[in-house]
């Protein structure tokens, strides 16, 4: 499904709610304070030595990009990801200064896997599903 007929369906206060990611051109559209889920392909990954430890990515996706803000405690326990993710989803809440909005990060997966299947033709790719699980857990099927 791409993100016109979502923008469609989904009014100012109705997007889609975690696990589903929000396409990033609606980032606007959810509240402050708003907890959304973002996926997408890393584009930058900042950690300036004034910040304090704070990561700074920014995602993109079919329709924008996608800034994160990833704090040092959320950092150290999915540093992995953080670090190494070539393809990221984010959950975390909305923030809005001076017109700009960010997701802060209270979870980050990699799910770098996805883009093995891009490069297979559409008979070749294989089946792998994921749903979450209760109390945010992951369940592989």
């Amino acid at each position: 499904m791409t993100a016109a007929p979502l923008l469609s369906r989904f009014g100012p206060r109705d997007w889609p709610r975690p696990p589903h990611a929000v396409p990033h051109r609606m980032l606007d559209r959810p509240h402050e304070g708003a907890r959304v889920t973002v996926a997408g392909l890393v584009l930058v990954r900042q950690r300036p030595g004034t910040a304090n430890g704070v990561v700074f990515i920014t995602l993109e996706d079919e329709t924008g990009i996608a800034n994160i803000v990833v704090w040092r405690a959320v950092y150290e326990r999915f540093r992995r990801a953080v670090v190494a993710g070539r393809c990221l989803r984010v959950t975390g809440k909305i923030q809005r200064q001076s017109g700009v909005g960010h997701v802060v990060a209270d979870t980050v997966e990699d799910i770098s896997w996805m883009l093995d299947s891009l490069a297979l033709p559409p008979a070749s790719t294989p089946v792998r599903t994921e749903a979450w699980g209760v109390g945010g857990k992951v369940q592989r099927g």
